[in-house]
């Protein structure tokens, strides 16, 4: 396909939130940051609305339910974030790997997006249905297949969609090495990155249209409300057997 026909994607109407999971707090520089921005450009090119959330410059408490501040937390400012990110059709985890696995700030983002998984739509369905998750992971050491299935794993649990390649990465040699925004790491110039970072997000915008213009994951067996009215969508009962 021509960069002309690329351009005819109508991607207006759909919202995007990458959340950060460094451990550096602004404005310190974060490398994950620079593959954050290639992704979030190319989504602002083509219409979607974007926005960038660095989670270690929030006040995000440990904990898995929706406000800890109701579980003896001081502050908690996971339920203005969360609030944010149901409003978005895509979400990117993004997160450097430390000792071989995501970031402690990436386990924390998870464990409160758990915290919602319980809560339904208008559909009775799970309340991220409907939305499409990918991961970003950088570091100078191997890691990025075992954290990004991870981050996928977790989303796709809690009931987002995860389309082909919905990861990438860069890594440097194994051991103390350039990070991706150093001079001559050649994390920039990787192909392998440029090409995957492309492809995920095509494919994440791709996989959100289709969503939005079908008004959401097809409705029909993924009821939570109806199975807890009694529902058994063709589920097997022992006792007709």
């Amino acid at each position: 396909m021509t960069e002309s026909a690329i351009r005819e994607f109508d991607f207006g109407g759909l919202r995007a939130t990458f959340v950060n999971c460094t451990l550096k707090r602004s404005p310190e520089t974060s490398n994950t940051q620079a593959l954050v921005d290639i992704s979030a450009s190319i989504m602002a090119k083509h219409g979607v609305e974007v926005e960038v959330i660095r989670a270690v410059d929030h006040d995000i408490a440990t904990g898995v339910y929706l406000d800890m501040t109701e579980h003896g937390w001081e502050r908690d400012e996971w339920p203005t974030i969360f609030a944010r990110l149901l409003t978005s059709d895509i979400l990117v985890l993004a997160g450097p790997i430390w000792l071989g696995d995501n970031s402690s700030v990436t386990k924390r983002v998870i464990e409160r997006l758990y915290a919602g998984s319980s809560m339904t739509n208008a559909s009775g369905q799970y309340v991220y249905y409907g939305k499409v998750g990918g991961a970003i992971i950088t570091g100078n050491e191997d890691g990025i297949k075992h954290c990004s299935s991870n981050v996928l794993y977790s989303l796709q649990h809690i009931g987002f969609a995860i389309p082909p390649g919905a990861d990438a990465g860069w890594i440097g040699e194994a051991g103390p090495g350039p990070s991706y925004l150093d001079p001559g790491s050649g994390g920039p110039e990787n192909e392998f990155t440029q090409r995957n970072t492309t492809f995920m997000t095509w494919n994440l915008m791709h996989l959100a249209r289709l969503l939005r213009d079908a008004g959401g994951f097809p409705v029909g067996g993924n009821q939570r409300t109806e199975w807890d009215a009694g529902a058994r969508f063709d589920y097997p009962n022992p006792e007709y057997r």
